[in-house]
């Protein structure tokens, strides 16, 4: 595949705190990477294939307005820049920031960087990532929760009553998030449950991109703020619409709602010729979440028919 993809999503990334000075724009960089990871790691027929892609350049056209160009980097900067996402990771990793997106956007651009040196590829300015991850170091561990303030999540701590499991590697966690996902009886379109599960979904996947770059004391330490999220998740799967319940959330409001259930797959080509830009391709989540689900069914080899039913009400828009 023509590495331009992952040449944007990287410059996107780089730029975001210092053109923005937040860090929610790096979510089309991250989308722009891991839509060239979908395609290629699923091995989508042409016609398929292409869709996604005009989908992607669309996006970036739309929502990145006014890039500029990038100038070539050499290797050995891509070698600086990955250390200095490493060290960046290392003092944010242990804790549960923003739902994990410094994990998020740490490990996808180091796996676009290692793509890029592979094949022996120029690539964009960098130096702006590691900053971008450190940004998030006072953050919050997120927002609209179901029961929880976001002051309750960070006091959070995972016991011994919680069962959580032992998880040594990749496909054990892979495992376990598939699991998580299944056991909801509910999806609710509410943000905390839209927003949190798939980012239980990407969060890990992160994790195991860190795991099987041989990142694995990052891969460990990240699986704690993991947990945490996912406790958070467990103690709403019994919410029912009416319950009288705490909604932390600036853009949802009691009674909860359903999530509407997807029709398509992105396995298939219904799901990319739907008109995606109309809610800005989900923040480029219609094509995170996506890559990070494949990669966890991909990981066990069989696919539960809870694990696609359930997704199904995390990617409709």
């Amino acid at each position: 595949m023509n590495n331009g993809l992952l040449n944007e999503g990287l410059s996107i990334i780089s730029r975001c705190k210092k053109e923005t000075g937040g860090i929610w724009q790096a979510h089309f960089g991250a989308a722009a990477i891991a839509g060239h990871f979908f395609v290629k790691d699923n091995e989508l027929n042409e016609n398929l294939a292409h869709l996604v892609l005009a989908q992607l350049k669309a996006m970036i056209e739309s929502q990145c307005a006014g890039r500029k160009e990038y100038g070539p980097v050499r290797e050995s900067d891509m070698d600086m820049a990955e250390r200095s996402i490493l060290q960046a990771l290392d003092k944010t990793v242990d804790r549960l920031h923003w739902v994990g997106h410094n994990i998020i956007y740490g490990a996808i651009s180091l796996l676009a960087l290692r793509e890029l040196k592979e094949g022996g590829a120029k690539t964009c300015d960098l130096s702006g990532i590691a900053d971008l991850i450190l940004f998030f170091e006072n953050s919050i561990p997120g927002r609209s929760w179901i029961g929880y303030s976001a002051a309750e999540v960070k006091r959070i701590e995972i016991t011994k009553e919680d069962n959580m499991p032992i998880i040594e590697n990749a496909n054990d966690l892979s495992l376990f998030v598939l699991e998580e996902l299944a056991y909801f009886p509910i999806i609710y379109r509410a943000e905390s449950h839209h927003d949190l599960i798939g980012h239980m979904i990407t969060f890990s996947h992160a994790l195991n991109i860190l795991f099987e770059a041989g990142h694995v004391s990052l891969f460990h330490r990240g699986l704690q703020p993991l947990l945490k999220l996912v406790k958070v998740l467990r103690g709403s799967r019994a919410v029912k619409s009416g319950d009288a319940i705490k909604l932390f959330s600036p853009v949802d409001q009691l009674p909860l709602q359903k999530a509407a259930r997807s029709q398509w797959l992105p396995t298939e080509c219904g799901y990319w010729t739907k008109d995606l830009s109309r809610n800005s391709w989900d923040f480029g989540h219609t094509f995170k979440f996506p890559f990070s689900f494949y990669d966890h069914v991909r990981r066990m080899g069989r696919v539960k028919a809870r694990y696609i039913e359930n997704f199904r009400y995390i990617i409709n828009q």
